[in-house]
């Protein structure tokens, strides 16, 4: 959801997880699509070290990076990292999903104007 509403905004994005599911969620892909976003054939991806090097800011959502990334990738995202301690969508009706998405568009949007600083 972070990615695409990232995206919109105009910012260059990418989602990946520490262990990543399969597919998408289902009720994000719906969840999105009542934003007007189809995020049905986006893929989830790992995250890697390569990806952490390249960006400006790594965003996580509550994970507990600490307890799950290796000690290496974890220095390195450390001097850029910001948690959003947000719940995680995984097994969560549609409303719940409804307010997670958009806790997450309105945390995407204050990120706008730092976006100068952050790149």
């Amino acid at each position: 959801m972070a990615e695409a509403f990232a995206r919109r905004q105009g910012l260059n994005a990418l989602s990946a997880g520490t262990v990543p599911a399969m597919k998408v969620n289902p009720v994000v892909v719906q969840a999105m699509r009542e934003k007007g976003i189809d995020i049905s054939q986006n893929s989830p991806k790992v995250l890697t070290n390569e990806m952490i090097d390249r960006a400006s800011l790594v965003v996580t959502m509550g994970c507990s990076v600490e307890e799950v990334c290796p000690r290496p990738m974890l220095a390195k995202m450390q001097k850029k990292l910001l948690d959003w301690d947000l719940a995680d969508p995984k097994g969560k009706p549609l409303e719940d999903v409804r307010h997670i998405r958009d806790e997450i568009e309105k945390r995407v949007r204050e990120l706008v104007p730092q976006a100068d600083r952050v790149q």
